[in-house]
């Protein structure tokens, strides 16, 4: 059975209003053609797509259902710790019917906390941190998104954290989610996410003294070459490019 994330006898009402993302939202890439081909040599007749890359942009109220709920509160309580909403919470996102908090990232671990402990939110597990590298997100390459749930009323939101390429820190969230240890050493390893407080921040895939992170976006594709039935595969950086 499908698990839903609303399951908790509070039904939204469909009056959120998202920025949708062909009229609104932040455009931070246009990509033309595909397959990353760019100067001409593309083969697969779709040389002249062009496509807006578009995060979704700040909703706004009414959310919906336990969404404005949710925010209520935790704006409420962040109140109540004289921490302005607004210097914390960057942007609140509704995007297919999912709940995004923004957050700056020296707030997140008092927001994250605060998620936790109060009676009204009781996110008390959070499933794990991951790395997105957008080259085009200029000075926030780098985000960090975390998944919270609710036991105790059976709801789901997230958070996402930005930090530029330049200063890739982020606070570790270990003290408030224990389970989140290894999840950040996976960031750090892939995506070269500093957690700042992290009990053991090394890789945990890659070997030690490996160069670079290699799912980010920028990162040379590599590789070895590869015997198959007689044949020999080059390498994937040697293989052909269009580009």
């Amino acid at each position: 059975m499908t698990e839903n994330p609303n399951a908790n006898g509070d039904e939204r009402n469909g009056d959120a209003v998202p920025a949708p993302r062909d009229t609104g939202g932040e455009v931070i890439r246009v990509r033309k053609g595909m397959f990353g081909a760019n100067n001409g040599g593309d083969t697969s007749g779709y040389g002249g797509l062009i496509r807006t890359v578009t995060l979704p942009g700040a909703a706004s109220r009414p959310y919906g259902g336990w969404f404005d709920e949710v925010a209520d509160e935790l704006e409420g309580a962040l109140e109540e710790q004289d921490l302005l909403p607004a210097n914390a919470i960057e942007k609140t996102v509704v995007d297919r019917d999912e709940l995004t908090f923004h957050i700056a990232r020296e707030h997140l671990v008092q927001v994250a906390r605060t998620l936790r402990d109060d009676p009204a939110l009781r996110f008390e597990l959070c499933t794990g941190v991951s790395g997105v590298h957008f080259l085009g997100d200029k000075g926030r390459e780098l985000h960090a998104v975390y998944h919270l749930r609710s036991l105790t009323h059976g709801r789901i939101i997230r958070l996402e954290v930005p930090a530029p390429d330049s200063d890739p820190h982020i606070p570790s969230l270990v003290a408030v989610y224990p389970t989140n240890d290894w999840h950040e050493r996976e960031a750090y390893d892939f995506f070269g996410l500093i957690f700042d407080g992290h009990p053991a921040l090394t890789r945990i895939m890659m070997p030690d003294d490996w160069q670079g992170f290699p799912q980010r976006k920028d990162y040379p594709l590599g590789g070895i070459a590869v015997e198959y039935k007689g044949a020999q595969i080059p390498a994937p950086d040697q293989r052909r490019s269009y580009s």
